[in-house]
């Protein structure tokens, strides 16, 4: 039986690109449409008859899509289409406030439903009269049929066509003639420059530009655009057309450049890439043309932190004539080669356009005006349109419903209006410097979310806290070890002795006196006798390594070292007075009981806590007695349930020890010391919370989860708040504490050694968070989140935290140089002698003044060009229910990330069966190359991860088992692998990408097998078939399909030689090429 011979034209390539759009995602936004307000008496039936006139002149708003068998693109097929008006409301009589709300109804919902390309006209008119004589057209189009110059050009010649007029008389360029020009024209010889232009571009940055508010979205969803209207203040419109007249450019491309500017100060990212939406139009026999001929084309933004904003307004200026010049020679294929992540492939994240709205057309008393309109002839993430309409300037800020909040949009609207303020008081300024904040909403970030003022006793010091409470309760357990125990007036005693005992050895106001004693009651007894005899307390771990030691040691210059006689050996060499606690003791038990009268501030050094430096060598924390006392009674304070029994997990040389050691002990509370190791036995742990009624405990969170998961029924039952910190608090561990405590609190803290332990704190209270939050400032605290020029970042975006306040420390112990880049003036405070100290972690701001922890500034890795955040995929694989622990660390040389798992059960699954759980949930580039099971994570004495200890070398695991090629096709294709891949020896069965194979490495491969097999393959092909046997399997059985659609050649050869216009439009285009 004979193919049926179908007469149709080409897609033009913006057809063609918005139709495979369509397959991907199918959505009902994409449309054009307007509302024309008609004043006059008009006729019906001639409104009809005009609107049918101008019809018949232009054969794209009767053509239909006709899908031939065996063809993947329809072609296009003109018929006779008629015009009807879907319906007529009658608005006469309602009051102007219901016409405009229900005219504002109408042309919201107002779209084509159901539409079908084949046999449906495209037109799509409804009528609604408020008046005898004043009416509002609704004119609507598939975006496949129209641009929105197709809008204004067809109420154009609506008004001539109602009118009678004898302009019309010229024959217009008929759409199907121009989508012939122009794929031969991309084919051409003489676009080969065009093409080489666009083969040039980096566009690398176009795919991954993420707003950091946006919602992570790992599977493509319906396209369901929203967008937001503001007025641009009308002051600044002459403004922005004087500033735009003197660098030689237009008021558009001054707005495209202050909307790359605010990108810039909202990613970080220096190299921008945005979709600029260039008509289509670029000959003037185009203008009066209907169709679909406006494009989005890649414009490249490069900003740097130096730069002022009239050099990035000159910048974007040339790179868009540039575009403009060779926008007819652009096509998706030559640009998708340059990535392999196919899914992103087809559109543009960021958009922006410039729009004229506001049309009048009036002819024999009648006049036509548009009033409103809405476009939508591409996806994107968000898109910034700028309107201009009658005198006015507007912002539309449209965006994907399913990947933004309106009030994240709402905020984004205003940073651009904040930012076009600043920019037009002073162009020349540095672009890091322009203001992208309101006066509000820095208000709200600098001063209300940091209301943390509350009273303390400031004028005292951490041990008379102490002494007050064995004033009041000296006969209460104040520590207990194993089968041990001190009453708080035994304790006072004690360290009062030791007090004496010390400034008779020379230790005076600030002295720092050494401390290395194993947990029992004298650890407590010696640091605070060495409080109270005006010293600083240097704790220093015996299971710390002499090298460790030494430097403490060297660098704090202790004049005077507590410790106990076993532990003699073990020290190494320095020149401190030694003063051993055990053998000393009927020495010092001779000394006075009585409190010292000694005069101390506030300001005296209370302890000196050693945390990991950069460099390498330990840095030393100086803290203040008021330092202390703030931290402290903030602690009291705020946690409403007064310490019973809390119990101290954490060595005393770990600033966590400080929390419960003086919460405890400063509102009477008993301090319970485990044996050293306990927390690495789970069941005897929780034997020891549970027989020693344990209320409060701080913990890892990680060590929590195990409490929680060997725990039996009631053994946590003392329990009444739990709090977690010292890593990231994973939402999962809500959810197994309301499910075994739910009767006890739970609570996320954050803060540096810097900042006295604790700078916020959360309760944990919802189980549905995907990030569990660090909480707000605790009292008298002051946290702010800033970038590099220490400006506030909005809610939503990631920066840096500062914290100031009382909790902040001196600085680092003999490490001025440190002390000065770390602790910074506190730009934001009045007092001149307040300070900020600098993080180094990255967290944003939620919408209710909570913050959440983003991990470390330098945790972030640039892998095959893409920005990762390595906890992100952690995350993410603490989700796979046979994970118990995983790290992911990146590599330095060979860049790529590596996944070290703890499997909770033997044997564990696959490199292939981790690398689809993670597809489900993040993009391939987040892929890590290699999937390592260990027995256990190395870790540091205090149970953070050793990643120095982590296995360097990673061999491919490979669960198949090694089989060679059987064909030609599969030796073939498995030389071009080995080469690729750099791997000796691959078999057919083993999976591409767990031999470390990414997109990058499929474009080569693609490259390469297209060569070697000299016919056409897909990238899809290649992502369906990742193993050699597959896709040899796949191209043996593919058969050459042929297209069933041919155009009559004598037809479109005769369209074409008749029409002048298309003549002339390649003669000049080809002029230009030459």
């Amino acid at each position: 039986m004979a193919t049926e011979i179908i007469e149709g034209f080409e897609l033009s390539p913006q057809q063609e690109h918005l139709w495979l759009l369509q397959q991907v995602t199918p959505s009902s936004a994409y449309f054009v449409k307007c509302a024309v307000l008609i004043e006059g008496n008009i006729e019906t039936t001639k409104l009809v008859a005009a609107l049918q006139d101008v019809v018949n002149r232009h054969e794209i708003l009767r053509t239909t899509f006709k899908f031939v068998p065996g063809m993947m693109i329809p072609v296009q097929v003109i018929t006779n289409g008629n015009v009807r008006f879907n319906n007529h409301y009658n608005l006469d009589g309602y009051t102007y406030q219901e016409q405009s709300a229900k005219i504002a109804a109408i042309f919201q919902k107002f779209k084509q439903q159901n539409f079908d390309s084949e046999t449906d006209s495209p037109l799509h008119v409804l009528l609604a009269s408020l008046s005898p004589l004043k009416h509002v057209l609704f004119i609507g189009l598939p975006a496949l049929y129209a641009d929105t110059k197709t809008l204004r050009n067809l109420v154009c010649e609506l008004s001539r066509s109602y009118a009678n007029s004898q302009q019309l008389l010229a024959e217009p360029l008929q759409y199907a003639d121009f989508s012939q020009w122009q794929n031969e024209l991309i084919e051409s010889e003489a676009a080969e420059i065009g093409r080489e232009y666009w083969r040039k571009q980096d566009l690398s940055d176009i795919l991954h530009l993420q707003l950091p508010f946006e919602k992570h979205i790992t599977e493509e969803t319906e396209f369901e655009p929203e967008f937001l209207s503001l007025k641009i203040n009308p002051n600044f419109k002459d403004n922005i057309a004087a500033i735009a007249q003197k660098y030689n450019t237009s008021p558009s491309i001054f707005l495209l450049a202050c909307w790359s500017v605010l990108l810039w100060r909202l990613t970080q990212q220096q190299n921008l890439l945005i979709g600029k939406v260039f008509d289509g139009r670029k000959f003037p026999e185009l203008q009066e043309a209907m169709g679909l001929f406006a494009k989005s084309l890649p414009l490249p933004c490069h900003l740097q932190e130096k730069s002022t904003f009239s050099e990035v307004l000159q910048q974007i200026s040339k790179t868009e004539h540039e575009l403009y010049k060779w926008q007819e020679c652009f096509s998706w294929e030559l640009i998708k080669n340059q990535d392999a992540n196919i899914s992103d492939l087809s559109y543009y994240p960021i958009c922006f356009d410039f729009e004229e709205n506001y049309v009048k057309y009036t002819d024999s008393n009648i006049s036509f005006a548009i009033q409103n309109h809405y476009a939508c002839i591409e996806r994107f993430k968000i898109k910034l349109s700028c309107v201009h309409n009658h005198d006015a300037l507007f912002t539309e800020f449209h965006y994907d419903s399913q990947r933004f909040d309106a009030q994240d949009i709402q905020r984004l609207s205003e940073q651009f209006h904040t930012l076009l303020e600043s920019v037009v008081k002073n162009p020349e300024a540095v672009i890091s410097e322009l203001e992208i904040l309101s006066d509000r909403a820095k208000h709200q970030l600098i001063v209300e979310f940091n209301q943390t003022q509350a009273d303390y006793p400031k004028n005292k010091c951490i041990h008379q806290l102490i002494e007050y409470q064995a004033q009041q309760q000296p006969n209460n357990i104040a520590v207990e070890f194993e089968n041990q125990k001190l009453t708080y007036g035994q304790l006072n005693s004690r360290a009062n002795q030791l007090a004496y005992y010390l400034q008779q050895n020379g230790v005076t106001p600030g002295t720092l006196v050494g401390i290395c004693v194993e947990r029992s009651l004298n650890m407590i007894v010696g640091i605070l006798g060495i409080l109270k005899a005006g010293g600083a307390y240097v704790p220093l771990d015996p299971t710390y390594p002499q090298e460790r030691l030494t430097w403490i040691l060297e660098n704090s210059q202790t004049s005077v070292l507590l410790t106990q006689q076993p532990l003699l050996e073990k020290l190494p060499t320095h020149q401190a007075q030694v003063i051993c606690l055990d053998t000393d003791w009927e020495i010092i038990a001779r000394q006075n009981q009585e409190n010292l009268t000694l005069q101390l501030t506030p300001n005296n050094l209370a302890y000196i806590i050693y945390t990991s430096g950069s460099t390498g060598k330990p840095k030393g924390v100086q803290i203040t007695h008021q330092n202390l006392v703030h931290s402290t009674t903030a602690r009291i304070n705020y946690y409403q349930k007064p310490v019973s029994r809390f119990l101290l997990l954490s060595s005393f040389a770990f600033d966590s020890s400080v929390a419960g050691i003086f919460w405890a002990l400063c509102c009477g509370g008993t301090l319970v010391l485990p044996q050293e190791g306990l927390q690495l036995e789970i069941p005897k742990l929780v034997k020891l919370i549970c027989e020693n009624q344990i209320s409060h405990l701080l913990s890892l969170p990680s060590l929590y989860a195990l409490i929680l998961q060997q725990a039996i029924q009631e053994q946590l039952a003392y329990l009444q708040a739990i709090i977690v910190a010292g890593e990231v608090c994973p939402s999962e561990l809500i959810k197994l504490h309301q499910k075994y405590l739910s009767e006890a609190s739970l609570y996320n803290e954050y803060g540096p050694t810097e900042a006295t332990v604790w700078s916020s704190v959360y309760l944990c209270q919802s189980q549905e968070l995907t990030r569990v939050p660090i909480g707000r400032p605790i009292a008298n605290t002051q946290i702010y989140i800033l970038d590099a020029n220490l400006h506030p970042v909005p809610i939503g975006v990631p920066g840096e935290i500062y914290i100031g306040g009382d909790g902040i420390a001196i600085g680092y112990l003999n490490q001025p140089e440190l002390t000065a880049e770390k602790f910074i003036t506190n730009p934001f405070s009045k007092e001149p002698t307040a300070r900020l100290y600098k993080t180094g972690d990255l967290a944003q701001y939620c919408v209710d003044g909570n913050i959440e922890f983003l991990g470390r500034i330098d945790q972030q890795v640039k892998i095959r060009g893409y920005r990762i955040e390595l906890g992100e995929i952690e995350a993410a694989l603490k989700q796979h229910p046979t994970v118990q622990e995983v790290v992911v660390v990146a590599t330095e040389e060979n860049p790529r990330h590596i996944a070290y798992i703890v499997p909770n059960q033997q044997p564990s699954p696959s490199s292939s069966e981790f690398r689809s759980f993670l597809m489900k949930k993040l993009p391939e580039y987040m892929m890590p190359s290699a999937f390592l099971m260990l027995k256990s994570l190395p870790v540091l004495p205090n149970g953070k991860v050793d990643y120095k200890a982590l296995p360097k070398q990673v061999q491919v695991q490979l669960e198949e088992t090694f089989v060679a090629p059987q064909s030609e096709l599969e030796q073939i294709i498995t030389n071009i692998w080995q080469e690729v891949l750099q791997v000796e020896k691959v078999g057919i069965h083993h999976n591409f990408f767990d031999l470390g194979g990414h997109s990058l490495l499929m474009v080569q491969i693609h490259t390469k097998l297209r060569v070697a097999l000299n016919r056409d393959i897909s990238m899809v092909e290649l992502f369906e078939c990742p193993t050699i046997s597959m896709l040899a399997k796949h191209l043996s059985q593919k058969q050459e399909e042929q297209p069933a659609f041919k155009p009559n050649p004598e037809s479109v050869q005769a369209r074409r030689e008749s029409n002048q216009q298309q003549r002339q439009l390649r003669q000049k285009h080809r002029a230009i090429l030459q």
